[in-house]
């Protein structure tokens, strides 16, 4: 089969590999839609940390083809969305259920290989069924969408809240429409492209604001802005220095910051530690998914969620490697890998 390979830092390439044999407790799931993530551009760098070789994609779906011996409740046939982030259990983390903070936490797609693949092996426990009615590239979105819950967990959103959300991508967008699902009744999206600003209300922000137009702060946050007094609570979505430092600006006092974008690790920001003492700021991380990749498929299962609009465009998987080397192109979305494309 044919597979996406990270064989080390800056190194990608399409492999002829052997097809993947289930364990007892796996499945062998031929991939319908993987998602290219801007994580997958950060391993390719070694800006994430992870375990070249490697295949990459871990925000998949597809039909299970086969189950091991130990298998229970899944057949051939089904479809299945794979819960990416294993844990092990075991550790001080995992029995205080921090499972997103496992000692030994690896990942489908990072640690172990992935879906950018013909098939990829997912361990019954991770898996999740999918209807045979539901479009498979909308499956690929589980992982991302449950990221994105549990940053809105974490935010604490309550009825009537304003949220601002910094970046326009994937992540950005899905999180107005989780704020707005959470009972917010003001999102404002902020991104200087003027497509994802369009497509972002018509999804669900209330309002958004071009960066570029001019101070974000005074624009939003200050007495004639969009939120006059800053917002509930502020997530980050595009994982820039620029965006990060801009959080503090755009909350109310005793609001909520939440990073939620990924920057590279060992960049470092500026942040003024008397405003956040204060205005009694409150900054809050948000990593991964635990507990929450049911719901995610649950909400898109249900067309809560609209995911069509955010797929710009669909690749074979021989073009992948390029569409990872490469920043995204403006205005684009979320690319999928999908094996009809």
């Amino acid at each position: 089969m044919k597979a996406v390979r990270l064989e080390e830092i800056e190194q990608l390439f399409l492999r002829e590999v052997e097809r993947p044999v289930p364990g007892p407790d796996d499945l062998l799931v031929r991939v319908e839609a993987s998602g290219i993530c801007g994580t997958d551009r950060h391993l390719l760098h070694g800006e994430f940390p992870s375990t070249p070789p490697v295949t990459l994609g871990h925000e998949f779906s597809g039909i299970v083809e086969a189950v091991g011996s130990a298998v229970l409740g899944f057949r051939p046939g089904m479809r299945v969305t794979g819960d990416p982030n294993i844990v092990c259990g075991h550790c001080v983390h995992c029995h205080a259920g921090r499972i997103n903070l496992c000692q030994n936490l690896r990942a489908i797609g990072i640690h172990r290989d992935g879906a950018l693949a013909d098939y990829v092996i997912v361990p019954q426990k991770q898996a999740h069924e999918l209807p045979l009615s539901l479009k498979p590239d909308y499956g690929a979105f589980c992982e991302p969408l449950a990221c994105c819950l549990h940053g809105i967990d974490v935010a604490g959103i309550k009825a009537g809240s304003s949220v601002v959300v910094l970046g326009g991508g994937v992540i950005g967008l899905l999180t107005v429409q989780l704020a707005r699902l959470a009972g917010a009744t003001r999102v404002v999206l902020v991104t200087r492209q003027a497509s994802k600003r369009r497509l972002a209300e018509e999804i669900g922000a209330t309002a958004s604001f071009d960066p570029t137009a001019g101070d974000a702060a005074a624009g939003i946050a200050g007495p004639d802005g969009l939120l006059p007094g800053g917002a509930d609570v502020v997530i980050e979505c595009a994982g820039v220095a620029e965006t990060m430092e801009e959080m503090p600006r755009l909350a109310r006092p005793g609001g909520t910051l939440v990073v939620l974008g990924v920057m590279a690790k060992g960049e470092k920001i500026q942040i003024e530690p008397f405003d956040i003492l204060f205005r009694e700021l409150r900054i809050l991380g948000s990593f991964i998914n635990p507990f929450v990749h049911r719901r995610a498929a649950d909400l898109i299962i249900s067309g809560a969620i609209k995911v069509e609009p955010l797929i710009t465009r669909r690749v074979s998987l021989e073009e992948v490697p390029e569409v990872i080397r490469n920043p995204a192109r403006p205005g684009e979305v979320k690319v999928l890998f999908m094996p009809s494309a």
